[in-house]
């Protein structure tokens, strides 16, 4: 039976992990079209990053947890617009690096990730009620 419940623990972490993942895309979708005065101030896209866990000392299993958070590379966009309120002495305005369709795409990846955990979750549940059963 625990090799039933390290599956329903490592479904959990998944889930855990791909929440986090959604509500950077969240984040990120949220202020995809912030503009700014200079580079250093722009928003910068979020990214999750996941690393393999031991679920506990007694469990075999392994599981995925969200260690971090951290900024994208990638540059911000530049836009000459010199009647901007926020345009720097050169003119310019920055957008965020945000990519839409990126985030669109990571979006649906993570939703498909957690809702494969929770069929995981589902069928060893029944298997685990399977097993109860059969003990009596």
């Amino acid at each position: 039976m625990s090799t039933l419940m390290d599956a329903m623990n490592i479904a959990t972490s998944g889930m855990y992990a791909q929440s986090v993942r959604l509500n950077t895309v969240a984040s990120n979708m949220a202020n995809a079209e912030t503009v700014s005065g200079s580079a250093d101030d722009a928003y910068k896209a979020k990214v999750p990053v996941f690393e393999s866990v031991y679920l506990n000392e007694l469990s075999k299993g392994q599981g995925v947890a969200a260690v971090k958070v951290i900024n994208s590379e990638a540059p911000p966009l530049a836009i000459y617009s010199p009647n901007h309120p926020k345009a720097d002495h050169n003119g310019f305005i920055y957008k965020s690096n945000v990519n839409k369709i990126e985030q669109m795409t990571d979006m649906t990846s993570a939703q498909q990730s957690y809702e494969s955990n929770i069929e995981v979750q589902k069928a060893a549940k029944q298997l685990l009620m399977q097993s109860i059963k059969a003990l009596k």
